[in-house]
């Protein structure tokens, strides 16, 4: 028997904000793509702080989601979730 695909949690559909739509587009995405796609912007624009690699060095998208020049990777999903509606 197959199983049903997951929808909700990481998988359930969201709206990012104009703010973060500039960096991972407007369409309804699951909360893990538009993880993804924020890591695939920032390895693109190499903007993980050589020196820490756990820091990200926000560039002008990126700091109007996050509100700061800087966050480590363990802030930058609180950041984010405050850019997504369901």
């Amino acid at each position: 028997m197959a199983t049903a695909p997951k929808t909700g949690g990481i998988h359930a559909p969201v709206t990012p904000s104009p703010e973060l739509a500039a960096v991972v587009g407007s369409e309804k995405l699951p909360r893990s793509q538009v993880i993804s796609k924020v890591w695939d912007h920032i390895k693109k624009n190499n903007l993980q702080n050589p020196q820490n690699k756990r820091e990200i060095l926000a560039d002008d998208k990126l700091k109007k989601v996050f509100g700061t020049d800087k966050v480590t990777m363990f802030e930058m999903n609180k950041h984010i979730a405050k850019h997504v509606k369901a």
